[in-house]
């Protein structure tokens, strides 16, 4: 165990105020896109720096605060153009369209006194992002433009009970339970049948299991299976998948509808009330259901949770009804009809298969299994969640758990007491004498002959009744027959509505996303729940149009297999997000396994084809058809799928794989090099496919992005496609106070460049190498820890990572890719931070990113004066490159200016010397806290084009990681690497 651990300094960009009199009124000037730096320009007194030196900088002793000047008040108590952590710099990216709020750019920062525009006495920035080409500037345009839900809308929003485990239940405990299950065991055995149920289950559970993943890799918006599909997988899987399953639950509807049907012609039946016949009566009274399911969920969410609700009390009673019924002593009638009190011999009869009709093991599978496809019920209405990432993973899988125990103890009980056959007839009995029986108990149905009944006519003519025959056997079991009429009334209806709710809403996000351009009408929405109308008519349509078939058991294996492609697409997005390895995929729920993922998915695709291989061999043609029509469409998305992670992985190992490669003739590629003249004089050399420089040694990229396209038609600098550099990594230069003035200027003109072009930058210091052990041995409270100082081992003791998530996180995802990697999975960060956000901010920010911490600690005294000590180390540090006009004549100092332009002056110091005292304080933090650490990351402070002197800015980097263990220090290009949003 290594403790790599965080110290989140939301350093350091401050305004820097006296550069020079011009610059300094327009620096103080407000930006409206950053915080408010104040009306009127602060007063400046005089400071040690003027005429020499003192022990702490400002003449004040150690411990005490340092006075804070107007202009720098904000993240440590100091103003700044740096943004205090927000969570709106984070919403919409990668949006289509739609405004987002957008922190200040690096190069803006760091040449903000060499490029600021005045006017009206403010520095104008502009506040937000403008909306891409061809959108209506409309907020609404794709769901990742829409704020998270906070319910101050007026719409309904429901919790993991109510919303997901409530539903997802009503939806499992559907037709099945109480007019197919007892026929599955008959046909099956209940040795099978637990097969049955237990196959069931586990390709549920494990689809559970990846959809938790899934879901809590960010904000979940509307569209359950296709919004985490296409999401993970990107649009061409999403979209094709998409219409799929809205269609799979619009056939559902009508599988629903049809088993309330049939429960409704049988009672019309036993009272010889049948309209016009069986089948008929089935159409009639399923299309006259549907249309009141549908004023229902019209009617609006909350219509349908209170109906929900009413009939999950319904068939909680109906379903305690049965085990009741099972344990109450049987009657003459019910003898007559197979049901008897528990019996073993019945159990044992019934453990063997008895196949008839030409079914299968995976035909009475592929008629059971749509009662468990309900799991997805809750996902389907994402968007009405009031946390789908907390609600889903929680409800869902309780919910498959609860069912599952539930349709196995049903089943058990009824295979102990019911046999397989019955005539109905009261005087098929026996006597009872064992004498008597022995001649007639053989064959078929042995348990009831020794229950003193002879249904051996069963083996010649069919019968009406036992479990095989009567798809009532729940109702004659029961304590109170009419409670499970009503329990099935309520399943069955309940699923129906769910359903009836799911696809219009999946198909709602799907049109939303303007994937498929002539579905667009249907992305409307009425009311304050943005209801689906449209997709409510559309999905009434579909579900008359199988309803009229009026066959369960035909209707049931077709929507088998569109949601097992559901299912089989759900885990191989777990899978696949988890091969590439991407750093987005950071999922909150970590129950998962990716080769589980992708053992449900093979297990999905496995039973499909056994189920129905035509069906299946259709299923799979319609889904390659779409994928094919939206790959060649190209919908204008982006959603950071993790094929395009996986593509980029490959690019970069072919990349590198050729490293490997000797040149041949016959692939020859011409690789141009450019030597041009760069701006500001710095000359630099452009490679086309590597970068090399000269004197400055970062090569200016960005200047010819833009040139050569126009000059050279298909060429681009810096790197083939996205396959190009974002970060400039680079060691520290130990030596800069014996070098010479131009080895100082190149280092840091290296790092301007990067601001400038705005390159994320990471400098690294190691002051020994990479073995620390002198500074574990030199505290003596580690002393008890393990001796291993290698840098692949990890050590037990505690870490400093400062980071900085106002900077586009990159001082956080650099870190966590770490613990992703083997050798530091075990180490474990702890975040510091110091003054804004406080640590409640920052621990819901930490979790939106599912960024796992050990523990976040607030530094409230950033702003005490360093010791005397420390300052005294940095004076004597910055000695050699001083002016020290200040204590000299003007006419002397103005030549020692003129001479010495790379020098230090009394006037910079003075500027900076806030940031100055703020180095060296952090670095006594630094040493405090992480001594013992095995990283530490720390916030690089950003050079001010024209402002810092190169000397001046490599002594605050020498003071900030001086006497540590070995140091990152990072500085983000201002775009964010991370995301809350799925």
């Amino acid at each position: 165990m290594c403790i790599f651990n965080t110290s989140n300094l939301f350093k350091i960009l401050y305004l820097n105020s006296r550069v020079n009199e011009p610059v300094f009124t327009a620096s103080l000037m407000e930006n409206d896109a950053y915080d408010r730096i104040g009306d009127e320009p602060p007063n400046y007194e005089e400071t040690s720096f003027s005429g020499g030196t003192t022990s702490n900088g400002n003449g004040t002793g150690n411990g005490e605060h340092r006075a804070v000047r107007l202009s720098v008040v904000s993240a440590f108590g100091h103003d700044t153009l740096d943004r205090v952590p927000n969570i709106n710099f984070y919403r919409n990216a990668g949006s289509v369209s739609g405004n987002r709020a957008v922190r200040p750019s690096l190069q803006e920062l760091h040449d903000v006194f060499q490029k600021v525009s005045v006017c009206n006495g403010r520095i104008s920035v502009t506040n937000t992002v403008e909306d891409r080409e061809g959108s209506d500037g409309t907020p609404s345009d794709d769901v990742e433009s829409v704020i998270p839900l906070d319910n101050k809308d007026g719409a309904v929003r429901f919790g993991w009970i109510k919303g997901v485990l409530v539903r997802c239940m009503l939806n499992i405990w559907g037709v099945m339970l109480f007019i197919r299950l007892s026929w599955v065991f008959g046909q099956a055995g209940w040795g099978l049948g637990i097969v049955v149920i237990a196959l069931s289950c586990v390709v549920t559970t494990v689809t559970g299991l990846s959809m938790s993943a899934i879901c809590t890799n960010g904000v979940v918006r509307g569209g359950g299976a296709y919004y985490l599909i296409s999401r993970s997988l990107g649009p061409e899987f999403g979209g094709s998948i998409g219409l799929i399953f809205a269609f799979a639950n619009a056939v559902a509807v009508a599988m629903y509808v049809v088993g309330f049907a049939e429960t409704v012609v049988d009672l019309l039946k036993e009272n010889d009330a049948i309209m016009i016949d069986e089948l008929n009566d089935i159409r009639i009274i399923g299309c006259i259901s549907v249309v009141l399911l549908l004023g229902i969920s019209v009617a609006g969410m909350e219509w349908e949770a209170k109906a929900q609700i009413g009939l999950l009390i319904i068939l909680l009673v109906a379903i305690a009804n049965v085990f009741v019924g099972t344990g109450i002593p049987a009657s003459t009638d019910k003898k007559s009809k197979g049901f008897f009190s528990y019996d073993v011999k019945i159990f044992m009869e019934n453990l063997p298969p008895d196949f008839r009709d030409g079914e299968t093991f995976f035909s009475v599978f592929a008629i059971f299994f749509p009662a468990a496809t309900g799991i997805l019920a809750g996902a389907n209405i994402s968007g009405d969640l009031k946390d789908p990432q907390d609600a889903l993973p929680k409800g869902t899988l309780l919910a498959i758990l609860i069912t599952g125990v539930t349709y196995l103890g049903i089943a058990l009980c009824v295979s102990a007491t019911v046999v397989r056959d019955a005539t109905g007839n009261i005087n098929d009995t026996i006597a009872t004498g064992m004498d008597i029986l022995v001649p007639f108990c053989n064959g078929t149905n042995i348990a009831a002959c020794e229950q003193g009944w002879n249904f051996s006519s069963c083996d010649v003519n069919s019968c009406k009744f036992g479990s095989m025959n009567n798809f009532q056997v729940m109702t004659m079991v029961s304590g109170f027959g009419p409670l499970i009429t009503a329990g099935t009334f309520s399943a069955t209806l309940s699923s129906a509505l769910a359903s009836l709710v799911s696809a219009p809403k999946v198909f709602q996000a799907l049109c939303k996303d303007n994937i498929y351009t002539a579905l667009k009408f249907f992305a409307k929405g009425h009311g304050k729940n943005n209801e689906p109308i449209r997709g409510y008519v559309l999905t009434f349509i579909i579900a008359v149009a199988f309803i009229i078939i009026a066959d369960l058991n035909v209707i049931a294996p077709i929507i088998s297999n569109f949601f097992l492609a559901s299912y089989a697409l759900i885990n191989f997005s777990c899978f696949h997000a988890s091969y590439a390895k991407s750093p987005g995929w950071r999922p909150a729920y970590r129950y998962y396994n990716m080769w589980l993922s992708l053992f449900g998915a093979v297990l999905c695709c496995g039973v499909m084809f056994v189920i129905n291989w035509w069906a299946a061999l259709l299923t799979y043609a319609i889904e390659i058809f779409l994928y094919v029509y939206v790959t060649v469409k190209k919908p204008n998305v982006n959603w950071g799928s993790s094929t395009q992670a996986v593509t980029f992985v490959s690019a970069v190992n072919n990349a590198l794989s050729l490293t490997g490669v000797e040149d041949h003739v016959k692939n020859f590629r011409p690789q141009c090099i450019v030597l041009t003249g760069a701006p500001k004089n710095r000359p630099a050399l452009l490679d086309l496919a590597h970068c090399f420089t000269k004197n400055y040694g970062l090569c200016l990229t960005s200047y010819f992005q833009s040139w050569l396209p126009k000059t050279l038609n298909n060429v681009k600098a810096s790197g083939l496609g996205r396959l190009k550099p974002n970060i400039l990594m680079m060691g520290f230069k130990k030596d800069w106070r014996t070098a010479d003035t131009a080895g100082v200027q190149s280092y840091v003109g290296v790092l301007h460049d990067a601001f400038e072009f705005e390159y994320g930058t990471v400098v690294l210091r190691m002051n020994q190498g990479l073995d620390i052990s002198h500074i574990i041995k030199a505290q003596g409270e580690y002393t008890h820890t393990h001796a291993h100082t290698h840098t692949h081992q990890c050590i037990k003791y505690s870490s400093l990572w400062a980071c900085d998530i106002n900077r586009a996180g990159l001082t956080l995802l650099l870190p966590y890719i770490l613990t992703t990697r083997k050798k530091f999975k075990d180490c474990k960060m702890r975040i510091f931070i110091a003054g804004q956000p406080g640590r409640a901010e920052m621990k819901s920010l930490l979790e939106k990113f599912r960024i796992k911490y050990a523990d976040i600690h607030v530094i409230d005294d950033i702003t005490q004066n360093p010791n005397s000590n420390s300052w005294k180390m940095f004076e004597d540090m910055i000695e050699p490159f001083r002016l020290h006009e200040g204590s000299k004549s003007t006419t002397l100092a103005e030549a020692l200016r003129k001479d010495n332009p790379w020098k230090i002056s009394d006037a910079e110091l003075d500027t900076f010397e806030e940031k100055t005292n703020l180095q060296v304080r952090l670095n006594e933090l630094l040493q405090e806290n992480s001594r013992a650490a095995n990283l530490i990351i720390v916030s690089m402070p950003i050079a001010r084009l024209g402002s810092v002197s190169d000397h001046l800015y490599m002594a605050w980097l020498d003071i900030l990681t001086k006497n540590l263990p070995p140091t990152v220090l990072i500085r983000g290009n201002h775009k964010s690497v991370l995301t809350f949003y799925s």
